[in-house]
């Protein structure tokens, strides 16, 4: 209330009293203003009158003054770094895994020292590899003994290995064999001896590899 006091000409006074009409409490409003309510407000459109009465509501500040605080407190509580932990490299683990390869042959010459004596010819079916009386011999791949012979004609001792679809070594001019029919052989099996059994002139292994029991070319499969 505002009491004024003023004094005009010919002793008069004049006694002002201003009276300040308070608003009916926003806690006994309804959160949601009624369509008269909205009609009665003078200024702005009835868009803005309903939601001016919904955000001065006292429970909607109230609301927003608790989340408001909410927040700021569990800002309060969250690490510096957590808001840059993109960004942080040096948190980051890389584990690095290498696979070990390893490489293991599948074909190999039937002895430790290569030398060609005579080559595949039509007339040659296979190739003669020199060496002397008593060197290992080994097969050219892995299969299984498909037949063992002893003779003092032609091959002499020989070792007939297959190797599967359809491909099958001879090792002639043995000295000694090691191996039986069926028995399985890799590429560190000792089939037998090189020797100069048959019909050989001088020691030497003869080696044929035939594809469909039909001599071919023995460096088309073995190593260069």
């Amino acid at each position: 209330m505002i009491n004024k006091t003023i004094n005009l000409p010919n002793h008069i006074r004049l006694h002002l009293y201003i009276t300040k009409r308070r608003r009916q409490p926003r806690d006994n409003q309804p959160l949601l203003p009624s369509l008269d309510a909205i009609k009665s407000t003078r200024k702005g459109s009835k868009f803005s009158r309903f939601f001016r009465h919904v955000f001065e509501h006292k429970n909607i500040k109230k609301a927003f003054g608790v989340n408001l605080a909410m927040v700021t407190a569990t800002a309060a509580f969250v690490p510096s770094e957590a808001s840059n932990i993109d960004f942080v490299e040096e948190n980051v683990v890389v584990e690095e895994k290498y696979a070990v390869l390893t490489t293991q042959k599948s074909i190999q010459y039937p002895v430790e020292k290569v030398n060609i004596t005579q080559g595949y010819k039509f007339y040659h079916p296979g190739i003669d590899l020199d060496g002397i009386t008593g060197d290992n011999v080994k097969p050219f791949m892995a299969g299984y003994v498909a037949d063992v012979s002893y003779s003092g004609y032609g091959y002499g001792n020989a070792v007939l290995v297959d190797h599967g679809d359809n491909i099958t070594s001879l090792y002639a001019h043995l000295s000694k064999i090691f191996v039986v029919n069926g028995q399985e052989v890799n590429l560190d099996t000792i089939i037998g001896k090189m020797g100069t059994s048959g019909r050989a002139y001088g020691d030497h292994l003869h080696l044929e590899i035939r594809d469909n029991d039909y001599p071919m070319n023995p460096h088309v499969l073995l190593p260069r």
